[in-house]
């Protein structure tokens, strides 16, 4: 694995991170995350930054580790970026749920898999 790669899977998981913590801090449940602006916005910021990150992965590692849907990552960041004002929140809530902690795992994987890449 390239040392970038080993980089970007571990600024995901920081992201993947502060999603969880922003679940925890506002004990956050669908209906709170509907009416609650700044977890809203906090964890929607996190997608995008994901989505980023993602983006800048090589096409080596998004191909070697591919039970991970990296262009769905990518579309959920278009979405935040281009159409947040009509951001399906129980999508975001599904996402934030399930697939955001599935991804920090697989990311660990990945880095664990590859003692050879240089961490930060």
């Amino acid at each position: 694995m390239k040392d970038r790669d080993a980089v970007i899977l571990q600024k995901i998981i920081r992201y993947t991170d502060e999603i969880a913590y922003t679940m925890r801090e506002y004990d956050l449940t669908l209906e709170t995350l509907k009416n609650s602006i700044t977890p809203k916005n906090a964890i929607s910021m996190c997608i995008l930054q994901i989505g980023e990150l993602v983006g800048l992965l090589s096409e080596e590692i998004k191909q070697q580790y591919g039970a991970i849907p990296w262009s769905r990552i990518k579309a959920m960041r278009n979405i935040a970026a281009h159409n947040y004002e009509v951001f399906d929140m129980t999508l975001l809530w599904e996402t934030a749920n399930h697939d955001i902690p599935h991804l920090k795992s697989y990311c660990e994987k990945i880095l664990v898999s590859s003692p050879d890449a240089t961490m930060e």
